[in-house]
């Protein structure tokens, strides 16, 4: 079997720079070793920041119609290698194909937003705000912006940051996650293919090394982050004592309330591929169940058999519902909570981690394989409970009323997704506004936005001002500027000491 080797991609080109540490790269599927990314060092960042900072000025004085043409040359070769890009996601992370497509298709959605950029970045303008005196405002790009993208979405996560982020008029460094980092190297081929300049997008590939050293660089003025919580608040902090804007997307511990007037077979089959759907190795992931009233006891045998008959195979396989857990290190991460659910007391009516991996294909047993595990009986107070597993691990906890799932949804430190199924007009309405959560779908389990209304939570699961994509995203990647101006003709002899108002 080949071993690829991962570079980083500065200035156009590909480039092994100068760090000699490396990291393997596994198919989940399989448990082999495929490639071996390299991880750069301080000196590998000062490279592709310079190169970033000296693309700057020449991108940003190109105007905005001109770079939004390039990024429509860019959706258009995006649109016709979706299927290589999705299977480039399945082969490093394990995500079933159809899945790793989904995900191909919402981060164009983004790249057909920006191209939008001209319209966006119009700013306001005022005709006589006093007297011979107009006002207007302009949005301007920053300069060098950064972005630090998570395992679970290779291709989305980057694309709800660099497409904006380089629309605007900025210039790029991406520093992909080590785990599933080749399809990074593709989007850099993609663009460079579609025109643009040299230096105003690259790859660094690499770990902690890397994240610091761009947290810290001077000459990087925002960083968008999306991770775990505890990494987020340390990225927020870390770029805002460096006096970079910074937005960082944590964790999420995500809700879906099921009321009594609900259909239950359409609750149950949403729970299902929100639970599952990508091992559960989603942010937007549904993790806890709320069961209304008399709900759990008709719900719960429902979801026990059809989590036990889910279709677990190599994500290639066109009839697979789900595939591997990414790493061995996740796995045993996953068995871990799994162990300590039981031993604070959940019941665990379907145990995932005896899952036979000899009927995922062939040439898998030795991939990272779980089945789909279900708890009844969870409180507040259990870790499977308060902390975000990122597994096939299903949550059921029973409430009296929607108040009451209310409250216990608004007590949780994760405020991300919550979803809502029910008939009831005016549950839907008051469910959507009282609850502290960042994006609530009714009847809809998993209420990613679209990509021209922004994503973000609440709580512990933003830390920032702003939420990615859409109108804030190009508020992120911009700073206003307001000019006022009048002319010689108008202005009336003699100093004035008296702060200006209008006349």
């Amino acid at each position: 079997m080949t071993i690829a080797h991962i570079e980083h991609y500065i200035n156009g080109r590909i480039t092994c720079g100068q760090s000699e540490r490396y990291q393997d790269v596994t198919n989940p599927a399989t448990g082999l070793v495929s490639g071996r990314v390299s991880l750069a060092n301080r000196a590998d960042v000062e490279v592709a920041v310079a190169a970033a900072k000296d693309a700057f000025p020449a991108w940003a004085d190109t105007p905005p119609l001109r770079r939004a043409r390039v990024m429509f040359r860019f959706l258009e070769l995006l649109n016709g290698r979706k299927d290589e890009l999705a299977r480039a996601i399945t082969l490093e992370h394990g995500k079933v194909f159809s899945d790793a497509w989904g995900e191909v298709t919402r981060g164009i959605e983004v790249v057909e937003f920006a191209c939008g950029i001209p319209h966006l970045l119009k700013g306001d303008y005022t005709e006589q705000v006093s007297t011979g005196i107009d006002n207007w405002t302009v949005r301007q790009p920053l300069g060098v912006v950064a972005g630090i993208t998570p395992f679970n979405f290779p291709v989305m996560v980057p694309m709800w940051m660099f497409p904006l982020a380089i629309a605007a008029g900025n210039t790029f460094v991406l520093k992909p996650s080590p785990t599933d980092p080749s399809v990074s190297l593709l989007l850099a081929e993609l663009l460079g293919q579609a025109g643009m300049p040299d230096g105003v997008f690259n790859v660094i590939q690499g770990d902690k090394e890397a994240v610091d050293a761009l947290l810290e660089h001077p000459d990087v003025q925002a960083l968008s982050f999306v991770g775990s919580t505890p990494i987020a608040n340390h990225i927020y902090e870390t770029g805002a004592r460096h006096g970079k804007r910074t937005q960082a997307l944590g964790g999420a511990k995500n809700h879906m309330v099921v009321m009594p007037d609900a259909d239950l077979d359409k609750a149950m089959n949403a729970l299902i591929g929100a639970a599952y759907g990508s091992a559960g190795e989603r942010c937007m992931a549904i993790s806890v169940a709320v069961l209304v009233g008399e709900v759990a006891d008709e719900i719960l045998p429902r979801l026990a058999e059809r989590t036990k008959s889910l279709t677990i195979k190599n994500g290639l396989d066109e009839k697979a519902e789900m595939g591997p857990i990414v790493s061995a290190a996740a796995h045993r991460r996953i068995v871990g909570y799994i162990d300590q659910g039981v031993a604070e007391g959940a019941e665990l009516v379907v145990d995932g981690r005896d899952f036979d991996a000899s009927t995922t294909g062939e040439g898998c047993a030795d991939g990272f394989w779980m089945g789909g595990s279900l708890f009844d009986h969870v409180t507040q107070e259990m870790a499977i409970y308060r902390d975000e597993i990122f597994g096939p691990v299903l949550a059921c906890v029973r409430v009296p009323d929607v108040a009451t799932a209310i409250r216990l949804i608004n007590e949780h430190e994760f405020g991300n997704g919550v979803s809502c199924f029910t008939e009831s007009g005016n549950v839907a309405r008051e469910f959507g506004r009282r609850i502290q959560v960042g994006m609530v779908g009714i009847n809809v389990p998993i209420p990613v936005p679209m990509a021209w209304h922004g994503f973000g939570g609440w709580k512990r699961s933003l830390f920032g001002d702003t939420h990615a994509y859409g109108e804030e995203g190009v508020r992120f990647y911009t700073k206003q500027k307001s000019i006022m101006q009048r002319w010689s003709d108008s202005i009336d002899g003699g100093a004035e000491f008296v702060i200006p108002t209008t006349k």
